[in-house]
């Protein structure tokens, strides 16, 4: 996967108890020291099959950013948050169903030594199950889930062919 320019990812531990075979990797949209977005995707494999999953495979992510306080306040928000993934399943002809997930839109205001500790964040947690064969590859996958962080972060998707430009990339 070629990621775009300001996207970090990292592999990371993956559960050993949900399925026989996982790979989990971890992901910061932006500056390193400052990340605009963070977030983790699982994939998950067995080859018997899982019932709940409809499927041999499932994908799991967990996506969040800081948002503009009068943002986390919209009642639109999470439908709006979900169709990103949607979106950008879509986009990416991706062949994939059983999609589930939540999104969760939060706000915290600070008091006393804190009073300007405000924050607003915006998490989407989502699953489903690709079709990953000779003819469906991870990659779009990957790139469904990279334009979901770029959304979720306030940055939108780079148009198709177009890369980004970066003095010092991270790999």
């Amino acid at each position: 996967m070629k990621w775009r320019a300001d996207f970090a990812t990292e592999e990371i531990g993956s559960p050993q108890r949900i399925a026989p075979h996982s790979v989990a990797i971890e992901a910061e949209l932006g500056a390193a020291d400052d990340p605009a977005a963070t977030g983790r995707l699982i994939l998950l494999h067995d080859p018997a099959g899982n019932e709940a999953w409809a499927g041999t495979f499932r994908l799991v992510t967990y996506v969040r950013a800081e948002v503009d306080l009068d943002m986390v306040t919209d009642p639109l928000l999470p439908e709006v948050a979900w169709s990103w993934l949607t979106e950008a399943l879509e986009t990416h002809e991706c062949d994939a169903h059983s999609l589930a997930g939540t999104v969760t839109a939060s706000y915290g205001k600070g008091f006393g030594e804190m009073a300007d500790a405000d924050s607003a964040d915006l998490e989407v947690r989502c699953s489903w199950t690709p079709t990953l064969d000779a003819r469906h590859s991870l990659t779009s996958h990957l790139a469904a889930w990279e334009d979901l962080m770029g959304h979720v972060a306030g940055q939108p998707p780079l148009p198709p062919g177009v890369s980004q430009i970066s003095p010092g990339r991270r790999a």
